[in-house]
């Protein structure tokens, strides 16, 4: 998996680990890791350095003195002479690089104003450079960090931030670089994810903060679900699902629930609803059976009429794990008994935390470790980067997916998966970011870069189950729009 660590672990395991090291060794890894990823400016043209305090300046300057050596201009523009890196601004003007007192008509950037260390928002002559960059667009790099964001707590401030068009870190990622809102600063225009240098600090790091289930990482189905490894699985001992959802008004979210759970793991889909609709679901996927029956999971909620509070309930009094999605989150009993796996989005986490929308979506990472801690459960909380909250997990974010995936009945084909995977064995945390992250690339293998319906999304999805088992899935990312 692809992992993120706080400021505080990175801090403690770059310390230990230039222990070992001749002094100065860290900082020249990075800045030659830095200077190797701003392969994209070509000899001759000028490159911008804004340069700031500290050792996140002092990775730009020594990146700059290799550029120069391979024949790119670099202008210096120092946010402070005072507190600048000495060593480093030595050996960048002994290349050849230029002092000036501000930005011009430069076409790139190195935004290396401030690192992990510095406090969220900038102010001043930071503010300034950053409002330059915002109106006059170069190809803006981020050294580590985009300058101004939170760090941990991936937020953006009030105040004046940088834009990224891409962000070059070292040693491990940082929260910001993979959550919403933040992520949006590190350049998700290029690539959905900062590109990663490795200075060596993985063994002096702890367990991460963040977590994210990668292409490359099919072998967690095989260690999920167990009847895998047996020839002798059939359809009881894959698991059963049971579907309440839908009602005569949304009748589409029953169908699309159905699909989402008929692409998953589980041998058997059983619907339970209205007779009419139980007839249509069954018309239209025979291989669902309606009625009541015993299952190892439960999805309830997607498209759910006034009933949706008995339904919940009677799968509580059931006694199995149960996947509770849209009108069902209206319902929530104080805690529960069962495994559960909670699926609202920004809206309806609000309601039921009792907060603005818009406090939610400035702060995901906060509102969905709450709603875990309050309900005692896992909470998958949809958006442009999913997030997957356990107490006493690590979080995920779902980093598949594009930005079609936004449309009507995709959370319905989610909550349907998520139950299947439940249902066959998977724990709420491991089947809400499977479901995530499979429900998110079956989106991009749908359409590549262009419009795609939740059944589409449904479709996709057992070649894309099969790619990921398979280590064949390649990259599923599209932020492109």
């Amino acid at each position: 998996m692809l992992t993120a660590h706080t400021v505080a672990d990175v801090r403690a395991a770059e310390e230990s680990l230039a222990a070992g090291l001749p002094a100065g060794e860290l900082m020249r890894r990075a800045a030659r890791g830095l200077a190797d990823a701003l392969d994209h400016v070509p000899a001759g043209e000028v490159l911008l350095v804004l340069v700031g305090p500290g050792n996140n300046g002092g990775d730009a300057l020594f990146a700059a003195a290799h550029l120069l050596d391979r024949g790119v201009r670099v202008d210096l523009c120092l946010l402070d002479p005072h507190r600048v890196h000495g060593d480093g601004l030595a050996a960048a003007v002994l290349a050849g690089a230029q002092i000036v007192d501000g930005p011009s008509q430069q076409r790139h950037c190195l935004d290396a104003m401030f690192g992990i260390g510095a406090r969220s928002g900038l102010v001043g002559r930071a503010a300034e450079w950053s409002e330059w960059i915002a109106g006059t667009r170069p190809r803006t790099v981020a050294v580590d960090v985009p300058s101004g964001v939170d760090v941990d707590g991936a937020t953006l401030p009030a105040t004046a931030h940088v834009m990224a068009d891409a962000t070059v870190t070292f040693g491990t990622y940082k929260n910001c670089l993979l959550v919403s809102p933040a992520a949006g600063a590190a350049g998700w225009a290029d690539t959905a994810i900062a590109r990663l240098v490795d200075i060596g600090l993985a063994p002096h790091l702890p367990a991460p903060s963040i977590e994210a289930i990668e292409p490359s990482d099919g072998h967690l189905l095989v260690e999920t679900f167990d009847w895998l490894r047996a020839p002798t699985s059939h359809k009881y001992s894959r698991g059963v699902v049971g579907i309440a959802a839908g009602s005569s008004q949304y009748a589409g979210a029953a169908h699309l629930c159905v699909s989402g759970a008929l692409t998953g793991m589980a041998g058997m889909v059983r619907f339970v609803g209205d007779p009419e609709l139980s007839r249509r679901v069954v018309d239209r996927a025979p291989e669902v059976v309606a009625g009541t029956g015993r299952v190892q999971a439960w999805v309830v909620g997607p498209g759910s009429g006034d009933d949706a509070g008995d339904q919940l309930a009677t799968a509580l009094d059931d006694g199995v794990a149960l996947v509770v999605d849209a009108s069902a989150l209206q319902h929530l009993p104080d805690s529960f008994d069962v495994p559960v796996l909670l699926t609202p989005h920004a809206g309806e986490l609000a309601e039921m935390l009792d907060v603005r929308r818009d406090e939610v979506e400035a702060e995901p990472l906060v509102h969905v470790a709450e709603a875990a801690r309050r309900w005692r459960c896992t909470v998958l909380l949809k958006g442009s980067r999913t997030l997957v909250a356990t107490p006493g997990r690590t979080t995920r974010v779902n980093l598949t997916g594009s930005p079609w995936l936004g449309t009507a009945g995709s959370g319905d084909v989610l909550a349907g998966l998520a139950g299947s995977l439940l249902a066959s064995g998977a724990d709420p945390h491991d089947a809400g970011s499977l479901a995530a992250f499979l429900h998110g690339a079956a989106s991009v293998r749908a359409n590549r870069g262009g419009p795609v319906t939740a059944s589409a999304v449904a479709e996709a999805l057992p070649g894309t189950l099969a790619a990921f088992h398979d280590g064949q899935l390649g990259d599923v990312r599209d932020w492109r729009g």
